[in-house]
Parts: structure tokens; sequence; C-alpha cells
């Protein structure tokens, strides 16, 4: 009998996490600082200040450097190449951590301390700014039309791996040091080793090849003369799509993998020990769910996975909300639940938005639009959470997730399903 033998596509493991090693650094970055606000806050704010306040409000403030490192950048990525951004973004996030892990305190230079930390986090901000989009583009771009939701899955693999280290971290920082070794060294150590991991993340990033799809399109970017009003006057659907989704997706991400930690423990009064053992759990769950998720989207199609996102997370906010609170059996339910459901988002995130722009607005469109709304809602859902709390009105923020669920909802039901299919 004579049959077909079709060859097994091997992934290009390496390439991949070389592409998404990035992301995985600016993120742990980004997780580290909210992880150990309480411990930055005595150290580099003045005494009796609102000190966590004012981390919050500096956690804030860079993630409005957000949308201009994602235009400027993502623009670079569009006319100079995607490899380029990429090793410029890490170079950037990594010298900003080793710089965090090194301030003086404020009882050393007074004012001077918060200052520099703010200068640290904006330019973290820039790059992050770039890094999504760009890292997003790049997988994208290389993947198979028939496996781009497989590919996407390696986006946040990394991710989550980085964020279950700086939870690890949180958790044996907290066990094996007391309170005041904590503040004096402890919560300095995670940013030493992020910027060590940064340094190694672009060692591999050094080895990625240019994507065909830039180099086919680059004469055609670096044609546009207005990039930025190209993307509202074009493609205004696909910017409002993004804007949409990505509301729901960065308030999942700071409420769950952020912002829950110190509320469960200055609000709740949750154990910190449980709270960091709870969240590498559900850290490494996300991280497992986050291939066979893209796998189910390349068959299946993105659609019908996102609105079973939206849906349950519009429902299960509130509910969930409830089990924040002394008990390690009740902190695994709060955030087993809520990041099980976020991976239906995140493991075709790349692929979704890879979707909606042509290749040579790609690395801009994303860049500029997501960023902006990751700027507005995910850099203030720290500080939104501290505040109520301090007013007796924690409860409100989780009625907030929902209502942005029931609009993220509404806008994926216009969006096209696009499996299988070609990038523009």
């Amino acid at each position: 009998m004579v049959g077909t033998i079709t060859e097994r596509h091997r992934l290009p493991v390496r390439k991949l996490f070389a592409a998404s090693v990035g992301n995985a650094i600016e993120w742990y970055d980004w997780t580290v600082y909210a992880t150990f606000s309480t411990y930055i806050a005595n150290a580099l704010f003045a005494p009796g200040s609102k000190g966590l306040i004012a981390t919050f409000a500096t956690y804030a403030l860079a993630f409005f450097f957000r949308p201009l490192g994602g235009f400027l950048l993502g623009r670079f990525a569009d006319t100079r190449g995607r490899r380029p951004a990429m090793l410029l973004t890490i170079t950037a996030m990594a010298g900003a951590s080793l710089v965090i892990a090194v301030l003086p305190t404020y009882a050393q230079v007074g004012w001077l301390a918060p200052v520099l930390l703010l200068v640290a986090r904006i330019v973290q901000g820039v790059s992050m700014g770039g890094e999504v989009s760009n890292a997003s583009a790049y997988l994208g771009e290389i993947a198979p039309s028939a496996r781009r939701g497989r590919y996407s899955a390696f986006f946040y693999i990394s991710t989550g791996v980085s964020v279950l280290i700086a939870s690890l971290l949180g958790y044996f920082l907290n066990s094996g040091l007391g309170k005041a070794d904590m503040g004096s060294y402890g919560w300095r150590i995670p940013f030493l080793v992020g910027g060590v991991l940064g340094l190694l993340g672009l060692v591999l990033r050094r080895t990625l090849e240019e994507t065909d799809q830039f180099e086919d399109n680059k004469d055609k970017a670096r044609g546009l003369s207005n990039p930025l009003l190209s993307t509202l006057r074009h493609h205004p659907k696909a910017v409002g799509q993004l804007v949409g989704f990505t509301m729901l997706s960065t308030l999942c991400y700071y409420t769950f993998f952020s912002a829950l930690t110190p509320f469960a423990i200055n609000a709740r009064k949750a154990n910190d020990t449980d709270v960091f053992l709870a969240l590498s759990i559900a850290t490494a769950l996300f991280v497992l769910l986050q291939y066979p998720m893209g796998a189910v989207a390349d068959r299946f199609g993105r659609k019908p996975q996102l609105l079973v996102w939206a849906g349950a997370t519009a429902i299960l906010s509130y509910p969930l909300s409830t089990f924040v609170r002394p008990g390690l059996s009740n902190l695994l339910v709060a955030f087993c639940v809520g990041i099980a459901l976020y991976t239906a988002m995140t493991s075709v995130a790349p692929a979704i938005m890879s979707e909606l722009f042509p290749t040579e607005l790609r690395g801009l469109g994303i860049g500029a639009w997501y960023n902006l709304t990751v700027a507005l809602f995910g850099g203030t859902a720290p500080l939104v959470v501290t505040a109520l709390a301090d007013a007796g009105m924690s409860t409100v923020f989780f009625w907030y997730l929902s209502g942005a669920a029931v609009i993220a909802f509404v806008v994926i039901l216009s969006v096209p399903e696009t499996k299988g299919t070609d990038l523009r």
C-alpha cells in the first residue's frame, strides 16, 4: 500500500524561547516590584509619608511611559527590524533592574532615593512599551498559520516561568530572612537576579534571525509618513478591538499577579508566606496550561476561547474576592481559578494582536494602542486596589474587573475568527 508521509512539524523551541525571554525578564521585574512593594516603600520613601501609596504611584507613573516606548520602539521595529528592537529593550530593562538593586535608601540620601527609583522605572516603562509589541510581532511572523496559537503560547510560558521565579523568591526570602533583613537587603536580591537574567537573555537573543515578513515589507513601512494616524484612519476597528480586550487582559494580570499579593497581606491580613505559596502554585498552573490552550485555539478558534474567558471573569470576579482571606486553601481557590481562566487569553495573545495589523504597522499598531490601554488600566490597578482598601471599599475593585469583562465580551463578539489564516 502506498501512502502519503507527512513530516511531523518540529517546534523551533530555542528560537521561541529566545524571542520570548525578553518579555519574561520584563514581567519578572514588574512583578518583583509589586511583590516587594512594602519593603521598597519602607526603604526608599520618607517614614510616615504613605510610602506604599507613593510606591504604587511610581509604579503607575512609569506605566504612562509605555505608550511612548510602544510608539518609538514599535516604529523602530517596523522600519529597522524586530531583532535590533528586541535587543534594545532587554538591555534597557536589565540595566534598570541592576540600578534598583543598588539604590541608596531614603535614610542615606533623602528625596534623591525615590527620584532615582522613578528614573529607573521610567526606563523600564519605555522598554516594556516596545517589548510586548515587538516580541508578539516576531512570534506571529515566524509561525505557520495553522500553528500560530502554539507558537504564541511560548510568550507567556516564559513569562509565567519568570513570574514563578519572582513569587518563589518572595516565598523563600520571606521564609528564610526575618523582616529586618528583608527590609535591609533582602528586597534587593530579586532585582539583582533580574539584571543577571536579562544579560543572559541578551546573549540568547543575539542568535535570532530577522523575520521574512519584515524584510519583505520594510520599504513599505519606511515610506509611511504618519503611521500612527494610519492605524486610526485605515484600521479603526482593529484599534478598538485591541483596546477592548487588552483592558480586561491587563486588569486580570495586575489583579492576580501583582495587586492581589499586597492586598491579601495588608487589607485581608493573610499570612505572607501562604500568599506567596498560593501565587507560586497558581503560576505553575499558568505555565502548564499555556501550550494546551494555544493548541485548542488552533483547532477550535480564538473567538470562542476568548468569549469563555471574558464571560467567566465577569461572573466569577466578585465571588473569587471572598476567598482572599487567611488560610492557604482559600488563597489557592482565588489565585488558581482566576489565573487558570486568564490562560485562555494569554495563550493566544501574540497571535490575536499580530493578526489585527498589517506587517508595516504591526509593531507600532500593537505598541502604541496596547501600551496606552495597559497604562490607563493596568498601571493604575495596584494603586486603585490599595486606595480602595484604605477607604474600606476593597470589594469595589472586583466589580470594576467584572465591568471590564462585560465590555471585553461585547468587543470580542465583533472580532473575526482568524485561526489558520495568513498574516496580512
